[in-house]
């Protein structure tokens, strides 16, 4: 109910309940001009009662958030959703993982990798906790990338040393199931991921490109990229929300990506988030 206390809330409900008392002030006039009498004689303060009770209900209902907030574009014929849940149940659909640019996997004592993370989640539910495997899938997909550095054990001590670009898009899987690992943030020596909204912004580019290219227009499905662990410290979860759709809408605008793009929130966050504003943003696109 804290969406109520907003302005945005607060005028979506006048609106709404506006909208109800006219239209039922509307109905019980017309009613009094063609019979020439109230409908209830002399409890008319009470009838006043009902429809403002009425119209305000009405509002409320009306200007809920909606859950899920959604939309379906014409062109592209796809749809956007922004839905409450856990992003590995999302069994029909592509995956997107975040990573940091030297592709670590490490989630031992959580110093490298959160386990709790979206990528620490992603080694022990997709690969069973097996980081040798994942680690060999991960040089197999990025062996023709060209990395940009490799770091000293004096520079890192801990984890992987080789750098690969920002935006880098390694795919894993199969065709009926990819995973993008994409490494959108970078990996400082003292093992603090890091990244922006320009980073953010040239990584997702270069993700729906690949998922263009080998999605197949299959579902997408991604957590907030740059929340949490990852320090996209300038911008807030709502903001990296609306920056994944425009990125998203502005890259579909050129070429079909998917069919169906769901943004992934764990229910606790997703019930603090704005739909309201969510909803309109994504209305606008």
């Amino acid at each position: 109910m804290r969406w109520l206390l907003t302005m945005r809330g607060m005028r979506r409900v006048a609106a709404h309940a506006f909208a109800g008392f006219a239209s039922a002030a509307l109905l019980l006039q017309t009613y009094q001009a063609i019979w020439n009498r109230s409908i209830y004689p002399r409890r008319e303060l009470m009838v006043a009662f009902v429809v403002v009770v009425a119209a305000v209900a009405y509002g409320v209902a009306r200007a809920w958030p909606p859950t899920p907030v959604r939309r379906r574009l014409t062109h592209p014929d796809c749809s956007i959703r922004i839905i409450a849940g856990d992003l590995f149940d999302q069994t029909r659909s592509h995956l997107v993982v975040g990573f940091t640019d030297t592709f670590d996997t490490d989630t031992g004592d959580d110093r490298i990798i959160n386990r709790g993370s979206v990528q620490g989640q992603f080694l022990t539910r997709i690969y069973d906790d097996d980081r040798a495997r994942l680690d060999m899938d991960l040089d197999a997909a990025l062996a023709g990338v060209a990395p940009v550095g490799v770091l000293t054990r004096q520079e890192k001590p801990l984890g992987k040393t080789t750098r690969y670009p920002v935006g880098t898009v390694a795919t894993l899987g199969t065709p009926q199931r990819l995973f993008f690992c994409v490494g959108y943030s970078a990996m400082s020596p003292d093992l603090v991921a890091q990244s922006g909204p320009d980073e953010l912004w040239h990584s997702l580019g270069r993700l729906w490109a690949e998922a263009h290219r080998r999605g197949q227009r299959g579902g997408i499905a991604m957590a907030v990229v740059g929340a949490g662990l990852a320090r996209v410290d300038a911008v807030q979860r709502p903001t990296l929300i609306k920056l994944i759709l425009l990125s998203f809408v502005a890259a579909s605008r050129q070429r079909v990506i998917s069919r169906e793009l769901s943004i992934v929130v764990p229910p606790a966050e997703f019930a603090e988030l704005d739909r309201l504003e969510l909803q309109e943003f994504l209305d606008s696109l």
